[in-house]
């Protein structure tokens, strides 16, 4: 069954716990040292032992019903770390959500509090919003790969939620659709992140969806010269100029619910649905060599230890831990 394939992903996911202190020291430097001795992977072994499992449980059944929902909960945990760090303020009602990013795009936020609302009941005013998001991204990636794939990695606990969130600093700080690779490299290096994470964690769009709206500017008035062209006339046939911009359309046109290396192979044909996927594989360099590196099909393995690497350090981005902020009992409001 599919299911006793994901109910112990302690096992079945985790990158070694070794593994994950040696890359803290070496690869985040001096001032992670203090955030690496905050968050750890038993940090609610005792106070909330059944956390894993009701995650994975209410991530399982969310995605019965909605196959995008995965790729929509991976990008809520994306753009709560680079937004004041890792600590559930895109979870507080208005605010970030308004932003021009997140604006009628970011989805999932009910499946968030009906997870909170399990971990509440087993473990009250124990486990932050925060992790919960942490914990759901890994999850979510996991339910979305091949069985036969093991993308996972081991989650670290111990943030804190936000009091506030900012409107503001979601819209300076979330990278754009346009952005070129070195406004991406700039966006990515404001939070600690090198241009081999832009690469690595751009690949989160092999899976998901994504409005008209953001297409546009690929299209019309003239189409990006480097979209393919038959991939270019499906996408003006599916968002004509002036025609409905809430229409979706997969981030990944060959396995657009699935967690792969698809994404890289497409950038290689022209088949990047944003500009900002399409622009690494057209820029001679590092952006160029990493995407040729992932794209084929036995890379598969190797992109998914990067992506598990590239995410643990996006999950260290300043989170708020000790005494600082709150343990939310609802994850749209402060208590």
């Amino acid at each position: 069954m599919v299911w006793a394939t994901i109910t112990n992903f302690s096992i079945v996911v985790s990158l070694s716990f070794s593994f994950l202190i040696l890359y803290f020291f070496l690869a985040l430097g001096s001032t992670t040292t203090y955030v690496q001795q905050q968050l750890t992977p038993d940090f609610y072994a005792a106070s909330c032992p059944q956390l894993e499992s009701i995650v994975a449980e209410q991530v399982y059944q969310a995605s019965l019903t909605d196959p995008r929902m995965p790729a929509s909960l991976l990008r809520l945990h994306f753009h709560d770390c680079f937004v004041n760090g890792c600590d559930g303020s895109v979870l507080l009602s208005g605010n970030e959500q308004l932003a021009a990013a997140n604006l009628n795009s970011l989805r999932g936020f009910d499946v968030i509090a009906n997870i909170k609302a399990a971990v509440e009941e087993a473990c009250p005013s124990t486990v932050s919003c925060a992790d919960i998001l942490a914990l759901t991204a890994r999850d979510s990636v996991v339910l979305a790969s091949r069985p036969s794939y093991n993308p996972g990695w081991t989650v670290v606990f111990g943030r804190r939620d936000s009091l506030t969130a900012s409107e503001a600093a979601a819209n300076a700080d979330l990278p754009g659709a346009f952005y070129n690779v070195a406004q991406l490299n700039d966006n990515f290096a404001k939070v600690g992140l090198s241009p081999k994470d832009v690469v690595v964690l751009s690949g989160a769009h092999t899976f998901g969806r994504v409005h008209c709206s953001v297409l546009d500017g690929s299209l019309y008035p003239t189409v990006d010269p480097l979209l393919n062209t038959a991939y270019a006339s499906q996408l003006e046939s599916s968002c004509p100029n002036g025609g409905d911009t809430a229409t979706v359309n997969n981030l990944d046109p060959v396995t657009p619910n699935t967690f792969d290396n698809q994404y890289y192979r497409n950038l290689k044909v022209g088949k990047g649905t944003l500009y900002s996927d399409r622009i690494l594989f057209n820029t001679t360099g590092e952006s160029q060599d990493l995407v040729n590196q992932f794209a084929p099909y036995f890379a598969s393995d190797q992109f998914f230890y990067e992506f598990g690497v590239s995410m643990v350090k996006m999950g260290n981005i300043s989170p708020l831990t000790g005494s600082e902020g709150e343990i939310r009992k609802i994850c749209s409001q402060p208590n």
